[in-house]
């Protein structure tokens, strides 16, 4: 199935952008310009089951990024691309990445294991809790005070938006587990509650650069911007410079 997608920019290459579970296309508000401004296209995907995109309560994780491939490829056919996942999104990322072949990938404090073999009911009505508890603006600036009005108005909204049917369905099949090409980057919080440091010896020994931001959340872009737009000079590589790195 086609998702929905905020285009924006008009360079040469294509950025793809991946949010992580109950986020949406436009969790990377922030970034989006900052990409375009570097000469890219860029396109956040809402994901199935989030934001404008279709539900689906069957989905898999090869459900989900076959339609990432397929929406990429009506899209931008044909250019090269590179595509940042955070979280489930970078799961997303690793399975497409076969057919996509960004170059650089690039996954977001993501440890890229899916475990499987949820019980349905239960992982929908925890969801739907979690969903519940963030659609409230003043409530995710209680619990992230690294948010700013805006960033807690676009996730409370990502959570009105959020189908726990559909992400639920991902959980209930196989164990998944993957291991991204050489030459692939993570981007870590450091200390990471999702990336351990046995994930970053089992990627560094493939050849994956690991980059870790000390002190910083989960949506490591929300929480320190400017060391993470530093940590990729491959994407920021103006701004980068001007920072001091690259």
């Amino acid at each position: 199935m086609l998702l929905h997608a905020v285009d924006v920019g008009d360079g040469p290459r294509t950025v793809v952008l991946l949010h992580g579970m109950m986020g949406s296309a436009d969790s990377w508000w922030r970034v989006m310009p900052v990409l375009a401004a570097q000469g890219f296209r860029v396109l956040a995907i809402d994901l199935p089951g989030h934001g404008l995109s279709p539900r689906d309560p069957r989905l898999t994780i090869e459900r989900a990024a076959s339609s990432v491939v397929e929406t990429v490829r009506s899209l931008a056919p044909g250019r090269p691309l590179a595509a940042v996942g955070h979280s489930f999104g970078a799961s997303v990322l690793a399975q497409a990445a076969p057919l996509l072949r960004p170059e650089p990938g690039i996954y977001v404090d993501a440890a890229l294991v899916l475990p499987g073999g949820s019980d349905r009911d239960d992982l929908i009505e925890r969801y739907a809790r979690d969903r519940e508890a963030r659609q409230s603006p003043e409530n995710l600036r209680a619990s992230r005070p690294f948010y700013s009005e805006r960033d807690a108005e676009i996730e409370a909204l990502a959570a009105r938006r959020f189908d726990p049917t559909t992400m639920a369905s991902v959980s209930c099949g196989r164990d998944h587990m993957w291991l991204p090409d050489p030459g692939s980057i993570i981007v870590r919080a450091d200390p990471s509650d999702w990336v351990t440091a046995a994930d970053v010896a089992r990627f560094e020994a493939n050849g994956i650069d690991v980059r870790s931001i000390p002190g910083a959340a989960h949506t490591v872009w929300y929480s320190h911007f400017e060391e993470f737009t530093a940590s990729l000079p491959e994407l920021f590589g103006r701004r980068a410079r001007a920072q001091g790195v690259g």
